[in-house]
């Protein structure tokens, strides 16, 4: 399993406009090895692989300046990710290879001998060597790991990352046979088993203000303005606070989680389906029109699931507790009294708030959750707890002879 271990660069002026420009050379070549993909046909011959696409790629550098400027080894490896992108596809495993934009998609990877060209300076600062690019001032946040391939990427704010590919080491269990489970939630973010409430940061009041105004400004700009651009950087540095905030919570939660447990359970929550837009319902008698299907409510559902990272957590909880992760049936985990195992609506009065009608026990509804995933149990469609021996089996005595 291959990580990110990610470092910020500090490139000048010039150097960012080379970076800009190997960025687009990356992004025009997977634009062309998708235009000749989609062409295909069924009474039209295979379109060209990676093999025959990197022989037209030492054509078109022999007939274009503008294309020999630029770095081989980036223009040939956007070719071999669209190819990777393209069996992936086939597999099953990712969706269909998209159309890379511009601003949106701007990223270029290395592969080879070069991905070694680093040099440290100081113990904060060192540089790298691009190509066609020249040294650049590089972060030293951590210890610079040995890998094979790098990727030089821009966010939407205008920061400038290098992620070196490596294969990340699993956290050691800590061996004492400790158990938890992890209710995810939209008011708590994690609650645990322990009774530990945990909520990922996210932006303050203020902020929220100011990328509304932002907002607000953008929809009155004229496209393709300098306004236009420099209110779209301003909107871009807000999200990519929130979004550095949440990757922090979750890399320092599944850290403590990996290094305190040996088993962690968390619900098996579908999420891209649970995020997904709610489809349209047709009027039947209006033709043409619609009835209301809640859509603005379910975005902000959406968006309170996504700005709590549920996938990310676990994600990375799985990378670095590799086999200890184990996910439970999420049906009627809530409803369901982690005293006695009595599972009814009215048990849960709101959000916060269980209590058991059947016996009475009271506690924090996501908490209450969590103790039932971290006993694994799941109750059928008629909301009743599953018998842990076959029905048809007769009585057996406690002990034997």
């Amino acid at each position: 399993m291959s990580a990110m271990s990610r470092f910020r660069l500090y490139p000048s002026l010039a150097q960012r406009n080379a970076l800009l420009e190997q960025c687009k050379h990356a992004r025009y070549m997977w634009n062309v090895a998708l235009e000749q993909w989609s062409m295909w046909t069924r009474d039209k011959g295979p379109t060209p692989g990676y093999v025959e696409q990197a022989r037209q790629l030492t054509e078109a550098r022999a007939a274009f300046a503008w294309l020999r400027e630029g770095s081989q080894t980036v223009q040939q490896q956007a070719l071999r990710d669209f190819d990777r992108a393209v069996k992936n596809f086939y597999s099953g495993t990712h969706r269909r290879p998209t159309w890379r934009k511009h601003g949106l998609h701007e990223g270029f990877r290395i592969v080879g001998p070069q991905t070694n060209r680093v040099v440290t300076l100081n113990r904060k600062w060192g540089r790298i060597l691009l190509p066609k690019v020249g040294w650049v001032r590089l972060r030293l946040s951590r210890r610079v790991p040995e890998a094979k391939s790098y990727r030089v990427v821009r966010d939407r704010a205008g920061r400038w990352f290098v992620a070196f590919a490596v294969i990340p080491q699993p956290v050691p269990a800590p061996g004492t046979g400790e158990m938890v489970g992890v209710d995810r939630g939209v008011t708590v973010s994690a609650a645990l088993s322990t009774g530990e409430l945990l909520i990922c940061p996210a932006l303050s009041e203020r902020e929220k203000e100011r990328l509304k105004q932002l907002q607000r400004r953008l929809a009155r700009c004229v496209r393709g303005s300098n306004r236009c651009r420099r209110v779209k950087v301003a909107i871009g540095k807000l999200h990519a606070v929130a979004r550095d905030r949440r990757t922090d919570w979750v890399e320092k939660t599944s850290t403590d989680l990996a290094r305190r447990f040996d088993v962690i359970r968390v619900e098996d929550l579908r999420i891209p389906q649970m995020t997904s837009r709610p489809k349209p319902r047709a009027d039947p008698a209006r033709p043409g029109a619609y009835l209301p299907n809640l859509r603005r409510a379910k975005a902000g559902l959406n968006r309170g699931i996504l700005a709590n990272a549920w996938g990310g957590l676990v994600r990375r909880l799985e990378d670095k507790a590799a086999g200890r992760v184990e996910k439970v049936d999420p049906a009627y985990t809530s409803q369901t009294c982690s005293s006695c195992g009595h599972c009814a609506p009215e048990n849960r009065e709101s959000q916060a708030v269980f209590r058991c009608v059947a016996c009475g026990h009271q506690a924090n509804a996501d908490v209450n959750a969590a103790v039932n995933i971290a006993a694994g149990r799941a109750v059928s469609a008629r909301r009743e707890t599953p018998i842990r021996v076959s029905p048809k089996r007769e009585p057996q005595h406690a002990t034997s002879a």
